[in-house]
């Protein structure tokens, strides 16, 4: 049985083509701008399911799959810390001719390899661009991330990047340059988006009594975002 904190349909952001999004419940990194800090604890959600309930309903959508190019998004949360589950649930989708993709941090519990052999398209996070940077933002180990990376990179899936940009954090070119580095390490990206940090999950921690450790940080300026997101591209189109 699998833990859902909630389910999209129709959605249009994560991935191709209109998808359902299958948010799973439970995360291990404790991201300073996470927007879902409700997702986090894994005695939580809103339902328990099994692969072939779960294949059932999104089965319900697959000429809006057929007509658009889309599928389903196993977002999270981090639904790779309910590794047996995911599995199940992308073999299944896999055998209906249903296109899958991964909304991911790269921050699981393993079965990477074999998970991604069922997955048509990655959507790495990449949450920050250094070891010290990383702990101190999400309180992981950035080492379980480019495990994560290392299995993309045997893999057939596309991949899809994005980072979410902080002010005062990894707006700066020195941070951009770091961040080439990393998508470098992959055979090659499909798309690549900075996503501005905003705050409107804010309310939501004081909801569940925790402490929003970037309380004091504006949002990010959506066109300097941008400037440092046209910056990577030439970066990476001009070096290889």
């Amino acid at each position: 049985m699998g833990k859902i904190h909630s389910i999209e349909t129709m959605g249009l952001v994560d991935g191709p083509g209109i998808r359902v999004v299958v948010f799973f419940q439970g995360c291990k990194l404790r991201c300073a701008f996470c927007h879902n800090p409700d997702t986090w604890n894994f005695s939580g959600g809103s339902m328990e399911i099994s692969p072939i309930e779960l294949l059932n309903r999104v089965k319900k959508f697959k000429p809006y799959f057929k007509a658009s190019g889309g599928g389903v998004t196993c977002s999270g949360g981090e639904p790779l810390m309910q590794p047996e589950f995911l599995l199940g649930f992308l073999k299944l989708c896999k055998e209906n001719g249903i296109n899958t993709a991964l909304d991911t941090a790269g921050f699981g519990q393993g079965d990477y390899e074999e998970i991604l052999s069922y997955t048509d398209t990655v959507i790495l996070d990449i949450k920050h661009v250094n070891e010290n940077g990383y702990k101190t933002l999400t309180g992981g180990d950035m080492g379980e991330f480019y495990k994560f990376l290392q299995a993309v990179n045997k893999a057939k899936c596309k991949i899809w990047i994005r980072h979410v940009m902080v002010p005062g954090i990894t707006d700066d070119y020195e941070a951009m340059d770091d961040l080439v580095k990393i998508i470098k390490r992959l055979r090659s990206i499909e798309k690549f988006e900075i996503l501005p940090y905003h705050t409107l999950g804010n309310t939501k921690y004081d909801k569940l009594g925790i402490q929003y450790r970037l309380k004091d940080i504006p949002p990010m300026d959506k066109e300097v975002a941008l400037k440092f997101q046209d910056y990577v591209k030439d970066l990476l189109k001009n070096n290889p």
